[in-house]
């Protein structure tokens, strides 16, 4: 084994593409410190973009993972999977709205997320489990595109069954922060 390999050969491609990245970076960092040094947004705000980009860039990179690993390992599209942390989500607003009506968000937030957490969790599970059972195992040996049709349809009919729910109507709704997550949230473990 060598511990040097000969560097491989730089295409132009290559040349145009670190340009490129470097040119974006330049532009990001500059607009950065403008911002910053003219006043237009203060270091708390930037403090809420960062949190919330990576929150977004987690929520892709776990949808993108599901992607990766249900293709890898059945080599189908499951279209269904955003539909699968849909059911969760919403699961989990009206978990996290059951226990402030109860008043434990007031009293044990950390409790009360967990719960919530846990909750939306399985449910998610239960309901990829059902979709894999009664969707998706029966045609394991079909040709590639019938499990992609199956696939959509398996995605159509649970957006309409989340939809057609009584509760989940899309509605718009100000779901308020209480105060005890307001503070955790505001005062968490990655400031200090």
């Amino acid at each position: 084994m060598r511990l040097f390999r000969r560097p491989e050969r730089i295409t132009l491609g290559t040349v145009v593409l670190t340009l490129l990245a470097l040119a974006v970076a330049a532009v990001v960092i500059t607009g950065s410190y403008l911002t910053i040094s003219q006043g237009r947004y203060t270091l708390e705000v930037w403090e809420s973009f960062i949190v919330a980009g990576v929150a977004l860039g987690a929520v892709y990179a776990l949808i993108a993972i599901g992607y990766t690993l249900v293709y890898g390992i059945l080599f189908m599209i499951n279209f269904a999977h955003g539909e699968v942390f849909m059911s969760g989500a919403f699961t989990a607003v009206f978990a996290a709205q059951a226990l402030a009506d109860e008043g434990l968000v007031e009293s044990n937030p950390i409790l009360s997320f967990s719960i919530v957490l846990v909750v939306a969790m399985v449910v998610s599970m239960l309901v990829a489990i059902l979709l894999e059972r009664i969707a998706y195992r029966p045609l394991r040996g079909a040709p590639r595109l019938v499990p992609l049709i199956t696939a959509i349809g398996a995605s159509l009919v649970l957006q309409y069954t989340t939809r057609s729910t009584q509760r989940w109507r899309p509605v718009s709704r100000i779901l308020s922060v209480p105060s005890a997550f307001t503070w955790w949230l505001a005062r968490g473990w990655w400031i200090e």
